[in-house]
């Protein structure tokens, strides 16, 4: 106890210095106030080792030289920090990654999804472009292409030929618009080589096949304003010809020489005869027509636009045999029946087409023939009521029909799946004129079939 008591007798206690600048050391001793705590106490020696004192003149009394310096326990080392961005690691996982390790061989915590199969329908097919077009047509194909740019070449030369009558102008219009028709089957059948002309895809649900549906509708437009335009033309000059009105362009009846038969006539038929029978030309678009007039004329001439050129070029033909006077009345009556002719075919083809456009069916005789088959369905025993019929044409040979049928209970599978096979069949045979009739109309039907309102 006295050892103890004796070490702390030569230990002073910590006393912190003040030096105020403000006023002169030497008017103002030092205030100390004890206890104090110094940098020095830090150190686990400190205690042991004496402090520096301040003398009144401002300098500083060190230790004899004889006692080691005490070390600074703080580090004032000039660090340098790094200028490269901080990367964040929020959002990023941490800690043991258990996927591969021995706990998800184990206990299968996180399990692989499932595989899934690819999708049925691709998400867009290529389409061709001129180059591959061409590379991909054969003989037989370049052949047609061929020939439709020689009717479109008879077309221009019947335009120019028929100067002076109003008939073969008429006429003229009549071929130009067989030439395109032509055109439009070749692209057709060059574009049937290609997969995205038939096959599904999400851009193109129904493949490239609507695409003649549009061409279809645009040739109707073209047979309008041909119509009205042949009227214009009629009407000037039956207003020319009425008073003393001099015309304003003489008019001639050189291109067409009496007692002969009219070249440009001759190739209009010509033309129009190799097109029906080579390409087909107007063939599905006379059957969405159906015009019932000219059913029992043969194969050619049951095509009202086949008939149409035929007919006209032969009277056109047979115009220079009667004379002057006649000649140009006849000639006026020629062109107003071919323009109001072309005024009545565009307009059922553009109605036509534009049902396939807006995904309606307008087909075998209509909302009739649509009434018909719902009334047949209706009449099946096992049914109650059909509740939605939905029946629209997507393109020439694509039609759909969508039901929604009410059926008794006590229907097993077996009968549930006859009565769909008999509905197909009867939507099938009596709207797209049946198997082996010529009919190459094919349904896609949907049935949805409720049991007393529950699907």
């Amino acid at each position: 106890m006295d050892s103890f008591n004796r070490d702390l007798s030569y230990t002073s206690l910590p006393e912190l210095v003040v030096n105020d600048t403000g006023t002169n050391n030497a008017d103002r001793p030092a205030k100390c106030c004890s206890p104090a705590i110094e940098p020095s106490m830090l150190s686990p020696n400190s205690a042991l080792l004496p402090k520096p004192t301040m003398a009144a003149d401002g300098t500083t009394d060190h230790p004899p030289s004889g006692q080691s310096t005490p070390t600074n326990p703080f580090n004032f080392q000039t660090q340098v920090i790094s200028t490269s961005p901080v990367k964040s690691n929020i959002g990023q996982r941490r800690g043991h990654r258990y996927k591969h390790s021995s706990v998800s061989t184990q206990h299968q915590i996180f399990q692989e999804p499932p595989q899934r199969p690819p999708p049925v329908l691709p998400a867009s097919l290529p389409i061709p472009t001129l180059k591959e077009a061409w590379k991909s047509m054969n003989k037989d194909q370049r052949m047609r292409l061929y020939w439709s740019l020689s009717h479109l070449a008879i077309a221009v030369f019947i335009f120019f030929r028929s100067e002076g009558s109003l008939s073969a102008t008429a006429l003229s219009h009549l071929v130009f618009f067989d030439a395109g028709s032509a055109a439009v089957c070749v692209a057709v059948d060059v574009l049937g080589n290609f997969e995205v002309w038939r096959r599904s895809s999400i851009r193109h649900p129904f493949g490239l096949e609507r695409a003649e549906v549009l061409a279809g509708f645009a040739m109707s437009i073209f047979l309008l304003f041909g119509g009205f335009d042949l009227v214009s033309h009629n009407l000037k000059h039956l207003l020319e010809s009425m008073g003393h009105h001099e015309p304003h362009h003489e008019h001639s009846h050189e291109g067409i020489p009496a007692g002969s038969v009219d070249l440009a006539s001759a190739a209009a038929i010509l033309s129009t005869l190799a097109s029906a029978y080579g390409l087909k030309n107007h063939a599905r678009i006379a059957k969405v027509m159906r015009v019932s007039y000219l059913a029992s004329f043969p194969s050619i001439l049951s095509n009202p636009f086949h008939f149409l050129t035929l007919l006209f070029s032969t009277l056109v033909a047979l115009l220079p045999l009667f004379s002057i006077e006649l000649y140009t009345w006849l000639d006026r009556l020629i062109c107003a029946i071919i323009s109001l002719a072309m005024f009545g075919l565009g307009m059922r083809v553009a109605v036509a087409q534009g049902l396939m456009l807006l995904m309606s069916y307008g087909g075998s005789d209509g909302d009739a023939g649509v009434s018909s088959v719902i009334h047949d369905i209706e009449s099946e025993s096992s049914i109650t009521s059909v509740d939605e019929a939905q029946f629209w044409q997507v393109h020439y040979g694509l039609c759909m029909a969508n039901l929604k049928i009410s059926v008794e209970k006590g229907n097993d599978e077996v009968a549930l799946s006859r009565l769909r096979s008999r509905i197909t069949s009867l939507i099938q045979n009596r709207l797209g004129e049946g198997y082996g009739t010529g009919g190459n109309v094919r349904w896609e039907v949907s049935l949805q079939l409720n049991t007393n309102g529950s699907s």
